[in-house]
């Protein structure tokens, strides 16, 4: 079966709303966010590829075979842990650690990625983005074991601007979790305002607005200049 689209989902997530209502559908847009959240670092790290040591590449070969195999998920384990105990503070480490935890968390060990995104979270790498996106993930793990105040914890740590909207975002869902729905309302307003500000759109965040009742205008989002050019030629 092929993967659907994101309109596809946008629409099927739409009728689920509408037909149970915001309480129940809240799960699904926790796990939403969250797996958007691994694609996003997922992105990132093939972006950074070519500047990945050997060893974290063996890690990453590594890890479909950990899936069906304790002993080989204990063996990425002990490799992981030694790179943090040789280089705490580096950039390998924390991809690592970042790579168990998705490892982690696709089997719904939440507290097992939790685990090895807290070895990495204070660490001093020079690459305050790469220190904020572990902070994300925290907290994700955290909420995911409903320890709230965990999570919002993890969540509010993270201070770059270019991290504003979904650190909000996701402290919207674990207010939203808590059925605090005015500070889900006020931290899904503060990620929506961050967007509208950087003319950014976010679907999924405007249905979580709707679910509590608050509408909210799309961004203006420029059009592709090419769109203009073949208008004039018609």
């Amino acid at each position: 079966m092929s993967a659907l689209s994101e309109e596809e989902q946008l629409e099927g997530l739409k009728s689920f709303t509408k037909k149970y209502g915001s309480a129940i559908v809240s799960g699904i847009l926790i796990a939403l966010i969250a797996f958007f959240g691994w694609k996003w670092w997922d992105n990132k790290a093939l972006a950074e590829s070519q500047t990945n040591t050997a060893r974290v590449q063996q890690i990453m070969d590594e890890v479909n075979a950990a899936e069906g195999s304790d002993q080989a998920y204990q063996q990425l384990i002990a490799t992981a842990d030694k790179i943090v105990k040789e280089a705490p503070d580096s950039a390998q480490a924390i991809q690592t650690q970042m790579l168990l935890a998705k490892l982690a968390y696709d089997k719904e060990d939440y507290a097992g990625a939790e685990k090895a995104l807290k070895k990495v979270e204070d660490s001093k790498v020079d690459d305050a983005g790469l220190v904020q996106i572990v902070k994300l993930r925290l907290g994700y793990a955290q909420l995911a074991q409903k320890k709230y105040d965990d999570a919002l914890k993890s969540l509010s740590s993270v201070t770059e601007p270019a991290f504003k909207a979904v650190a909000e975002e996701a402290k919207g869902d674990v207010y939203f979790a808590k059925n605090d729905h005015e500070n889900a309302k006020k931290a899904y307003l503060n990620a929506w305002n961050d967007l509208v500000k950087n003319k950014q759109e976010r679907p999924i965040l405007q249905i979580k607005l709707q679910s509590l009742g608050v509408l909210v205008d799309d961004p203006e989002i420029e059009r592709p200049v090419l769109n203009t050019q073949m208008d004039e030629n018609e």
